[in-house]
Protein backbone atom coordinates (compact mmCIF):
# COMPACT_ATOMS: atom_id res chain seq x y z
CA UNK A 1 0.00 0.00 0.00
CA UNK A 2 2.15 2.61 -1.21
CA UNK A 3 -0.33 5.30 -0.26
CA UNK A 4 0.24 4.77 3.36
CA UNK A 5 4.17 5.20 3.11
CA UNK A 6 5.32 8.43 4.69
CA UNK A 7 7.68 9.77 1.89
CA UNK A 8 7.43 13.60 3.80
CA UNK A 9 9.68 14.02 6.80
CA UNK A 10 7.80 17.31 7.81
CA UNK A 11 4.36 15.31 8.23
CA UNK A 12 6.68 12.70 9.89
CA UNK A 13 8.36 14.79 12.62
CA UNK A 14 4.87 16.18 13.36
CA UNK A 15 4.32 12.30 15.31
CA UNK A 16 7.33 12.88 17.21
CA UNK A 17 9.39 9.85 15.92
CA UNK A 18 11.29 12.58 13.76
CA UNK A 19 14.84 10.79 14.63
CA UNK A 20 13.74 7.65 12.59
CA UNK A 21 13.82 8.22 8.83
CA UNK A 22 11.18 8.22 6.23
CA UNK A 23 11.49 5.46 3.52
CA UNK A 24 12.21 6.81 0.58
CA UNK A 25 12.48 4.90 -2.89
CA UNK A 26 16.49 6.18 -3.76
CA UNK A 27 17.56 5.86 0.06
CA UNK A 28 20.34 3.36 -0.54
CA UNK A 29 22.14 3.31 2.47
CA UNK A 30 19.66 3.80 5.97
CA UNK A 31 20.83 4.90 9.35
CA UNK A 32 22.21 2.56 11.38
CA UNK A 33 19.76 2.35 14.18
CA UNK A 34 16.67 2.46 11.96
CA UNK A 35 17.62 1.36 8.92
CA UNK A 36 15.33 -2.02 9.30
CA UNK A 37 11.98 -0.02 9.79
CA UNK A 38 9.68 1.64 7.46
CA UNK A 39 6.92 4.26 8.07
CA UNK A 40 3.58 4.45 7.22
CA UNK A 41 0.19 6.62 7.68
CA UNK A 42 -3.23 5.24 7.09
CA UNK A 43 -6.06 8.02 7.30
CA UNK A 44 -9.50 6.16 8.07
CA UNK A 45 -11.93 6.59 5.48
CA UNK A 46 -15.05 8.63 6.31
CA UNK A 47 -17.18 5.95 5.96
CA UNK A 48 -15.33 3.23 8.45
CA UNK A 49 -17.66 2.24 11.14
CA UNK A 50 -15.71 2.66 14.80
CA UNK A 51 -13.26 0.06 14.89
CA UNK A 52 -9.93 -1.25 16.91
CA UNK A 53 -6.97 0.11 15.61
CA UNK A 54 -5.01 -2.93 15.53
CA UNK A 55 -7.94 -4.75 13.64
CA UNK A 56 -8.16 -1.74 11.09
CA UNK A 57 -4.44 -1.93 10.61
CA UNK A 58 -4.43 -5.49 9.56
CA UNK A 59 -7.31 -4.74 7.55
CA UNK A 60 -5.34 -2.79 5.55
CA UNK A 61 -1.62 -4.37 5.63
CA UNK A 62 -1.84 -6.57 3.30
CA UNK A 63 0.27 -9.49 4.41
CA UNK A 64 0.96 -8.37 7.84
CA UNK A 65 -0.50 -10.52 10.54
CA UNK A 66 -2.37 -8.86 13.41
CA UNK A 67 0.42 -10.11 15.86
CA UNK A 68 2.96 -7.79 14.26
CA UNK A 69 0.88 -4.73 14.27
CA UNK A 70 0.12 -5.63 18.49
CA UNK A 71 3.64 -6.09 18.76
CA UNK A 72 4.26 -2.52 17.23
CA UNK A 73 1.42 -1.08 19.37
CA UNK A 74 3.15 -2.83 22.27
CA UNK A 75 6.34 -0.85 21.91
CA UNK A 76 5.04 2.13 21.25
CA UNK A 77 5.44 2.70 17.46
CA UNK A 78 1.78 3.03 16.16
CA UNK A 79 0.20 6.87 17.06
CA UNK A 80 -3.04 8.07 16.32
CA UNK A 81 -2.85 11.78 16.47
CA UNK A 82 -0.70 12.60 18.38
CA UNK A 83 -1.51 9.71 20.80
CA UNK A 84 0.60 7.04 21.38
CA UNK A 85 -2.02 3.84 20.60
CA UNK A 86 -3.38 1.01 23.14
CA UNK A 87 -4.31 -2.36 21.14
CA UNK A 88 -7.91 -1.46 22.04
CA UNK A 89 -8.14 2.00 20.84
CA UNK A 90 -11.01 2.95 18.40
CA UNK A 91 -10.02 4.60 15.37
CA UNK A 92 -12.82 6.53 13.69
CA UNK A 93 -13.43 8.87 10.43
CA UNK A 94 -10.73 11.15 9.85
CA UNK A 95 -7.89 9.90 12.26
CA UNK A 96 -4.51 9.89 11.09
CA UNK A 97 -2.44 6.48 12.03
CA UNK A 98 1.06 7.02 11.68
CA UNK A 99 3.27 4.00 12.66
CA UNK A 100 6.54 2.10 11.98
CA UNK A 101 6.95 -1.62 11.34
CA UNK A 102 9.97 -3.98 10.56
CA UNK A 103 11.03 -3.34 6.76
CA UNK A 104 9.50 -6.48 4.44
CA UNK A 105 11.71 -8.05 2.12
CA UNK A 106 9.42 -7.29 -1.17
CA UNK A 107 9.92 -10.96 -2.75
CA UNK A 108 14.04 -10.30 -1.85
CA UNK A 109 14.74 -14.33 -1.72
CA UNK A 110 17.82 -14.22 1.19
CA UNK A 111 19.73 -17.95 0.52
CA UNK A 112 20.54 -19.50 3.87
CA UNK A 113 24.48 -20.63 3.47
CA UNK A 114 26.73 -22.24 6.04
CA UNK A 115 29.32 -19.51 6.47
CA UNK A 116 31.26 -19.24 10.26
CA UNK A 117 29.79 -16.81 12.72
CA UNK A 118 31.62 -15.51 15.96
CA UNK A 119 28.81 -15.74 18.19
CA UNK A 120 29.69 -13.73 21.71
CA UNK A 121 26.33 -14.40 22.80
CA UNK A 122 22.59 -16.30 22.12
CA UNK A 123 19.57 -17.30 23.95
CA UNK A 124 15.84 -17.70 23.06
CA UNK A 125 15.47 -13.96 21.95
CA UNK A 126 18.52 -12.53 20.98
CA UNK A 127 22.22 -13.20 19.67
CA UNK A 128 25.62 -10.96 19.62
CA UNK A 129 27.47 -11.39 16.63
CA UNK A 130 31.14 -9.97 16.25
CA UNK A 131 30.94 -9.36 12.43
CA UNK A 132 34.51 -9.40 10.45
CA UNK A 133 35.71 -6.36 8.20
CA UNK A 134 34.76 -7.02 4.62
CA UNK A 135 31.28 -8.88 5.23
CA UNK A 136 28.16 -6.91 4.14
CA UNK A 137 25.66 -6.90 6.73
CA UNK A 138 22.38 -7.06 4.67
CA UNK A 139 21.68 -8.47 0.93
CA UNK A 140 21.18 -6.23 -1.34
CA UNK A 141 22.91 -3.63 -3.75
CA UNK A 142 24.98 -6.51 -5.44
CA UNK A 143 26.10 -8.33 -2.55
CA UNK A 144 22.85 -11.00 -2.55
CA UNK A 145 24.99 -13.65 -0.92
CA UNK A 146 28.21 -14.02 1.37
CA UNK A 147 26.50 -11.63 3.59
CA UNK A 148 25.67 -11.44 7.69
CA UNK A 149 21.94 -12.30 7.22
CA UNK A 150 22.83 -15.22 4.98
CA UNK A 151 24.80 -16.68 7.41
CA UNK A 152 22.08 -15.92 10.11
CA UNK A 153 19.33 -17.44 8.35
CA UNK A 154 20.95 -20.66 7.74
CA UNK A 155 22.64 -20.88 11.52
CA UNK A 156 18.66 -19.99 12.82
CA UNK A 157 16.81 -22.26 10.19
CA UNK A 158 14.72 -19.36 8.63
CA UNK A 159 12.74 -19.39 5.82
CA UNK A 160 13.59 -16.46 4.36
CA UNK A 161 12.25 -17.20 -0.06
CA UNK A 162 10.01 -14.94 -1.55
CA UNK A 163 6.93 -16.58 -0.02
CA UNK A 164 8.19 -17.37 3.55
CA UNK A 165 6.03 -17.08 5.95
CA UNK A 166 8.15 -14.71 7.85
CA UNK A 167 7.62 -11.33 6.14
CA UNK A 168 10.74 -9.53 8.04
CA UNK A 169 13.77 -8.41 5.82
CA UNK A 170 16.05 -10.38 7.58
CA UNK A 171 15.91 -10.53 11.27
CA UNK A 172 18.47 -7.31 12.31
CA UNK A 173 18.17 -4.50 14.49
CA UNK A 174 20.70 -2.18 13.66
CA UNK A 175 23.71 -2.43 10.93
CA UNK A 176 27.74 -1.58 10.54
CA UNK A 177 28.99 -0.50 7.25
CA UNK A 178 30.52 -3.27 5.56
CA UNK A 179 34.58 -2.35 6.39
CA UNK A 180 33.50 -1.54 9.99
CA UNK A 181 34.16 -4.65 12.30
CA UNK A 182 32.53 -5.40 15.75
CA UNK A 183 29.61 -6.11 17.21
CA UNK A 184 25.89 -6.47 16.07
CA UNK A 185 23.08 -7.51 18.14
CA UNK A 186 20.21 -10.26 16.45
CA UNK A 187 16.73 -10.23 17.30
CA UNK A 188 15.27 -13.72 16.89
CA UNK A 189 11.29 -13.23 17.26
CA UNK A 190 9.15 -9.64 16.35
CA UNK A 191 9.04 -8.85 20.51
CA UNK A 192 12.67 -8.55 20.57
CA UNK A 193 13.71 -6.66 17.09
CA UNK A 194 10.80 -4.11 18.11
CA UNK A 195 11.88 -3.75 22.26
CA UNK A 196 15.62 -3.68 21.03
CA UNK A 197 14.40 -1.20 17.90
CA UNK A 198 12.73 1.15 20.59
CA UNK A 199 15.86 1.26 22.94
CA UNK A 200 17.86 2.27 19.36
CA UNK A 201 15.55 5.07 18.82
CA UNK A 202 15.41 6.69 22.18
CA UNK A 203 19.62 6.36 22.48
CA UNK A 204 19.46 3.84 25.49
CA UNK A 205 21.71 1.32 23.98
CA UNK A 206 25.38 1.77 25.04
CA UNK A 207 27.71 1.85 21.36
CA UNK A 208 31.56 2.31 21.65
CA UNK A 209 33.96 1.90 19.44
CA UNK A 210 37.83 1.94 18.35
CA UNK A 211 39.20 4.06 15.78
CA UNK A 212 42.62 4.56 14.64
CA UNK A 213 42.42 8.37 13.09
CA UNK A 214 45.00 11.19 11.64
CA UNK A 215 46.58 13.68 13.61
CA UNK A 216 47.21 13.98 17.06
CA UNK A 217 44.01 15.01 18.80
CA UNK A 218 44.44 18.39 21.19
CA UNK A 219 41.81 17.69 23.64
CA UNK A 220 41.99 14.46 25.40
CA UNK A 221 38.36 14.09 25.14
CA UNK A 222 35.36 16.02 23.40
CA UNK A 223 32.61 15.90 22.01
CA UNK A 224 31.12 16.47 18.14
CA UNK A 225 27.39 17.39 18.14
CA UNK A 226 26.81 18.13 14.36
CA UNK A 227 23.98 16.83 11.94
CA UNK A 228 24.44 14.84 9.27
CA UNK A 229 22.75 15.08 5.99
CA UNK A 230 23.52 13.16 2.37
CA UNK A 231 26.28 14.45 0.61
CA UNK A 232 24.04 15.76 -2.69
CA UNK A 233 27.10 15.75 -4.65
CA UNK A 234 27.93 12.00 -3.90
CA UNK A 235 24.87 9.46 -2.66
CA UNK A 236 27.21 7.02 -0.86
CA UNK A 237 28.82 9.54 1.25
CA UNK A 238 27.38 11.86 4.18
CA UNK A 239 28.65 15.07 5.48
CA UNK A 240 28.03 17.49 8.18
CA UNK A 241 24.98 20.19 7.74
CA UNK A 242 23.99 23.50 9.22
CA UNK A 243 21.60 23.62 11.51
CA UNK A 244 18.98 25.35 9.18
CA UNK A 245 19.66 22.34 6.81
CA UNK A 246 16.45 20.19 6.65
CA UNK A 247 18.87 17.46 5.40
CA UNK A 248 20.26 17.28 8.72
CA UNK A 249 19.91 15.09 11.45
CA UNK A 250 20.79 15.28 14.74
CA UNK A 251 24.00 13.41 15.52
CA UNK A 252 26.35 13.40 18.94
CA UNK A 253 29.92 11.62 19.53
CA UNK A 254 31.53 11.43 21.99
CA UNK A 255 35.56 10.96 21.90
CA UNK A 256 38.28 10.11 23.93
CA UNK A 257 42.14 9.48 23.41
CA UNK A 258 43.07 6.09 24.40
CA UNK A 259 46.95 6.58 22.89
CA UNK A 260 49.10 9.03 20.75
CA UNK A 261 51.11 8.11 18.26
CA UNK A 262 52.18 11.64 16.66
CA UNK A 263 51.02 11.65 13.77
CA UNK A 264 47.72 9.46 14.34
CA UNK A 265 45.64 9.08 17.50
CA UNK A 266 43.84 5.80 18.81
CA UNK A 267 40.03 7.24 20.05
CA UNK A 268 37.39 5.78 21.74
CA UNK A 269 33.92 7.25 20.23
CA UNK A 270 30.72 6.58 22.19
CA UNK A 271 28.19 6.87 19.99
CA UNK A 272 25.19 9.31 21.40
CA UNK A 273 22.85 8.40 17.97
CA UNK A 274 23.52 6.23 15.47
CA UNK A 275 23.45 7.96 11.65
CA UNK A 276 24.87 6.33 9.31
CA UNK A 277 28.66 6.61 8.98
CA UNK A 278 28.47 8.81 12.01
CA UNK A 279 32.38 8.66 13.58
CA UNK A 280 33.56 8.42 9.93
CA UNK A 281 31.85 11.91 9.07
CA UNK A 282 32.39 13.54 12.55
CA UNK A 283 36.12 12.73 12.76
CA UNK A 284 36.44 13.93 8.92
CA UNK A 285 34.44 17.42 9.94
CA UNK A 286 37.20 18.13 12.67
CA UNK A 287 39.98 17.18 10.61
CA UNK A 288 40.51 13.75 11.65
CA UNK A 289 39.70 11.46 9.25
CA UNK A 290 39.69 7.45 10.13
CA UNK A 291 43.32 5.81 8.79
CA UNK A 292 42.52 4.48 5.66
CA UNK A 293 38.98 5.94 5.12
CA UNK A 294 39.06 6.28 1.36
CA UNK A 295 35.25 7.44 1.55
CA UNK A 296 36.41 10.05 3.32
CA UNK A 297 39.76 11.60 2.74
CA UNK A 298 42.20 8.38 5.12
CA UNK A 299 42.79 6.68 2.67
CA UNK A 300 46.04 9.25 2.26
CA UNK A 301 48.93 10.75 3.76
CA UNK A 302 47.39 13.48 5.76
CA UNK A 303 49.88 14.23 8.53
CA UNK A 304 54.29 13.29 9.01
CA UNK A 305 56.84 14.05 6.90
CA UNK A 306 57.49 14.04 3.04
CA UNK A 307 60.71 11.42 3.02
CA UNK A 308 60.32 8.23 0.81
CA UNK A 309 60.35 5.97 4.01
CA UNK A 310 57.69 7.41 5.62
CA UNK A 311 55.47 7.00 2.55
CA UNK A 312 56.48 3.34 2.32
CA UNK A 313 55.99 2.99 5.82
CA UNK A 314 52.16 4.40 5.54
CA UNK A 315 51.34 2.18 2.36
CA UNK A 316 52.99 -0.86 4.50
CA UNK A 317 50.40 0.51 7.09
CA UNK A 318 47.62 0.36 4.66
CA UNK A 319 48.03 -3.13 3.65
CA UNK A 320 48.18 -4.29 6.98
CA UNK A 321 44.54 -2.74 7.82
CA UNK A 322 43.06 -2.11 4.37
CA UNK A 323 40.02 -0.79 5.49
CA UNK A 324 39.11 2.39 7.45
CA UNK A 325 40.39 1.29 10.98
CA UNK A 326 37.20 1.03 12.88
CA UNK A 327 35.97 -1.50 15.65
CA UNK A 328 32.66 -1.83 17.49
CA UNK A 329 33.70 -3.19 20.60
CA UNK A 330 31.56 -2.40 23.07
CA UNK A 331 27.13 -3.39 23.15
CA UNK A 332 25.45 -2.74 26.20
CA UNK A 333 21.15 -2.79 26.25
CA UNK A 334 18.40 -4.00 28.84
CA UNK A 335 17.21 -7.37 27.57
CA UNK A 336 14.06 -6.80 26.32
CA UNK A 337 12.76 -10.79 28.23
CA UNK A 338 14.51 -10.40 31.56
CA UNK A 339 14.32 -6.41 31.81
CA UNK A 340 18.40 -6.77 33.12
CA UNK A 341 21.01 -4.78 31.35
CA UNK A 342 23.92 -6.86 29.66
CA UNK A 343 26.97 -5.64 28.03
CA UNK A 344 29.59 -7.55 25.68
CA UNK A 345 33.01 -6.69 24.25
CA UNK A 346 34.90 -7.93 21.96
CA UNK A 347 38.46 -7.82 21.07
CA UNK A 348 40.22 -5.47 18.51
CA UNK A 349 40.65 -7.42 15.56
CA UNK A 350 44.20 -8.69 14.25
CA UNK A 351 44.31 -5.95 11.14
CA UNK A 352 44.18 -3.12 13.75
CA UNK A 353 46.17 -4.29 16.37
CA UNK A 354 48.96 -4.64 14.05
CA UNK A 355 48.24 -1.51 12.84
CA UNK A 356 48.82 -0.15 16.33
CA UNK A 357 51.44 -2.08 16.87
CA UNK A 358 53.09 -0.90 14.22
CA UNK A 359 52.25 2.74 14.62
CA UNK A 360 53.56 2.02 18.29
CA UNK A 361 57.09 0.73 17.50
CA UNK A 362 57.32 3.66 14.79
CA UNK A 363 56.20 6.67 17.34
CA UNK A 364 58.59 5.19 19.77
CA UNK A 365 58.80 8.70 22.10
CA UNK A 366 55.30 9.84 21.65
CA UNK A 367 53.46 10.41 25.00
CA UNK A 368 50.41 7.73 25.06
CA UNK A 369 47.40 7.72 27.29
CA UNK A 370 45.39 4.89 28.64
Amino acid sequence: MDEGKIHNEEAWASSGLEGMPPAGPDETVEDEEQGMFEHFRLVVDPGQAPMRVDKFMASHLEDTSRHRIQCAIKQGYVLVGDKTAKANMTVRPGDIIKFVMPYRRRGLEILPQDIPLDIVYEDEDLLVVNKPAGMVVHPGHGHFEGTLVNALAFHLGLSQGPEAEDERMGILVHRIDKDTSGLLVVAKNDETQLALADQFFRHSIERCYVAVVWGNIKEDEGTIDAAIGRDPNDRLRFKVCPEDDERGKHAVTHYRVLERFGYVTVVECRLETGRTHQIRVHMSSIGHPLFNDERYGGAEIRKGTIYAKYRQFIMNCFELCPRQALHAKTLGFIHPRTGKPIRFDSPLPEDMTALMDKWRAYSGGFSTKE
